[in-house]
């Protein structure tokens, strides 16, 4: 398998990630967008990445991954999700405090380090913010969760990922003690603006605007 340079590796993954898994084509506008740089450069990229066969470009008609692209892309994610969880579990850094450390270590080339490290980790499924990690063979197990802002008054579940993992919401979720794992239930929906109040592991309530609840998810039970 080939070796991208870091700068293609944090590309490829990002044109995975908004393709939605490669499922659909991704415009410049939007890459450029979500590596925080100008259109211009996202087209210089975007040629190295043809040249390498990993994309698929054509002006106007947006970019898609190809099948070694995505192989590429899922093998970083690994990396990167491995990696946040040692640091965690071995390092005892918090959640939020993870994901830029992760994103320097992604980029080492060693196959066997990966597979020792899943591995000393007793090969995780998930990542410390509930995100699925692909085994080596780039296969992702997936579980059905939906936001919290969708369940039902009544309803309970437990809390298994979030969608925003910024360390900010991060540390939201800390403040108000709502954690991956906790289990919670439904009380009350606010019909004007789709706030909830949930109850956390039977002891504690909490109420929370209708954006924060749809950014955590739960497997309902």
């Amino acid at each position: 398998m080939m070796n991208l340079t870091a700068a293609e590796e944090n590309y490829l993954k990002a044109i995975y990630h908004l393709s939605d898994g490669a499922s659909k084509s991704v415009s410049t506008n939007d890459i450029a967008a979500e590596m925080k740089t100008k259109p211009a450069s996202v087209s210089d990229m975007l040629r190295k990445l043809g040249e390498k066969e990993v994309i698929n470009y054509r002006k106007y008609y947006g970019v898609n991954i190809t099948p070694e692209g995505k192989k590429l892309a899922l093998q970083t994610i690994r990396k990167h999700r491995l990696w946040e969880v040692f640091l965690v579990e071995k390092l005892n850094f918090a959640w939020d405090e993870v994901h830029e450390v992760a994103e320097e270590l992604e980029h080492i080339q060693s196959p066997l380090l990966i597979q020792r490290l899943d591995a000393f980790l007793n090969y995780p499924k998930f990542d410390p913010h509930g995100d699925p990690i692909p085994d080596e063979f780039g296969d992702v197990k997936a579980r059905p969760r939906i936001p919290i802002s969708e369940m039902e008054i009544d309803q309970s579940g437990q809390i298994v990922a979030v969608k925003d993992s910024s360390a900010a919401f991060l540390r939201y979720m800390d403040k108000v003690g709502a954690y991956i794992g906790a289990r919670v239930k439904i009380l009350d929906k606010v019909e004007f603006d789709g706030s909830v109040e949930i109850l956390v592991d039977q002891k504690k309530s909490i109420f929370m605007s209708k954006d924060v609840a749809s950014n955590i998810l739960a497997v309902q039970s």
